[in-house]
């Protein structure tokens, strides 16, 4: 009977999300009957262990299907019935109605909580596509720039927030974007997919970043009046756009509020901070909507590295922020992928794996004329 319990548990798969291996977790209902049985058969009658019987089937319920819990139900009820024929007077009656209530109960509620399962697994599967159609992967390499992509969600059961990038190979080059919408929840969400559409355009159109910026403006104070958050009575944004003219040599920078990128030039690490402080995205009306864009040399061998504050402000137990230009000063020559994995490894480990925000990185490297034959030669 047991054995076909254990069996019938296997009905858990049904879902590609309950496909992993038993756990001690699972298993723990039938570890618990056992240990009961076992005891009720090697105690004294006085001490009565079986009436701890009907909790068996109520922990399975916790983390089995209907099927499999009626069935351990149905193996303690029979051994309370076994366990009579050495104990006439150990109230069979009551405790085995007890089993046969709380079993039925436990069926009910296993079947609720399977409902709840499937409709968050559907949801997250909405949440996964949704996610891609925001963040949708870039590609590893534009003209002669390699570009990796980093996303970490605070909460791991999240799949989109506030934080965004993009990068586009343009008529006028390479053109990147990384931002962050203050606020959180799903208008949040929306924002951050209004500023990416609208960049998605705005690109391909303008011929200069202030262009660029102004049409970004416009549409989340549109946005922003149309879907008026609930926590705070406008959204704005932050925001970094790069470009990397055809044939490199240089980049150009527009920073609207946003944590200065890095940038490895010659061997040596460098903070981007902008000269002139451009205003945050729906916040030109108050603060001017003048936005200034510098120059900055970017050649073969150079890495950027673009980042959103919950890099630079992801803390430590002790409440120290992590030292991102002097880690990065540490990385050497390390190639795009393998910065972000490594930047990744360490945010969590300083952090004691809790991060308190959403987290996107993008890493570029120029590639130099040796690189780009190879990656010819590989296509």
């Amino acid at each position: 009977m047991m054995h076909f319990v254990i069996m019938s548990a296997r009905l858990w798969r049904r879902r590609p999300a309950y496909s992993g291996r038993w756990d001690a977790a699972r298993l723990s209902p039938v570890v618990l009957t056992v240990l009961i049985a076992a005891l009720a058969f090697s105690t004294p009658r006085e001490i009565a262990v079986s009436r701890l019987l009907p909790a068996a089937p109520a922990l399975a319920a916790a983390m089995w299907p209907v099927l499999p819990t009626i069935l351990l139900g149905a193996f303690c009820l029979l051994v309370m019935i076994v366990l009579s024929f050495f104990h006439t007077d150990l109230g069979t009656q009551y405790t085995s109605a007890a089993i046969i209530a709380v079993t039925l109960a436990a069926a009910y509620g296993s079947h609720v909580r399977r409902q709840r399962e499937d409709m968050l697994f559907h949801v997250r599967l909405v949440a996964d596509a949704a996610q891609k159609v925001l963040l949708r992967p870039l590609p590893r390499r534009i003209e002669g720039v390699e570009i990796e992509s980093l996303y970490l969600a605070a909460q791991e059961q999240a799949r989109i927030g506030g934080d965004f990038y993009e990068a586009i190979g343009t008529p006028y080059g390479v053109r990147l974007l990384i931002g962050d919408v203050r606020g959180k929840g799903l208008s949040a969400v929306g924002a951050a997919s209004a500023v990416i559409g609208c960049f998605r355009e705005a690109a391909y159109d303008e011929p200069d970043l202030q262009g660029i910026i102004h049409r970004l403006e416009t549409t989340v104070t549109r946005h922003s009046a149309a879907f008026p958050a609930q926590d705070q009575p406008e959204h704005f944004a932050t925001a970094l756009l790069a470009e990397i003219p055809h044939g490199g040599g240089h980049l150009r920078l527009l920073n609207c509020g946003h944590p200065p990128p890095l940038i490895a030039h010659c061997g040596k690490v460098r903070v981007l901070e902008p000269a002139i402080a451009s205003p945050p995205l729906n916040l030109a009306a108050l603060i001017g909507d003048r936005y200034w864009v510098e120059i900055v040399a970017f050649g073969p061998g150079d890495q950027l590295l673009l980042y959103t504050d919950g890099v630079s402000e992801t803390r430590d137990h002790s409440g120290e922020f992590f030292p991102l230009p002097d880690w990065m000063r540490r990385q050497g020559t390390l190639q795009p992928r393998e910065l972000l994995d490594q930047l990744h490894r360490d945010l969590l480990q300083h952090s004691g794996g809790r991060l308190d925000d959403d987290i996107a990185a993008l890493a570029l490297r120029c590639s130099s004329a040796q690189d780009r034959g190879a990656a010819d030669v590989q296509g």
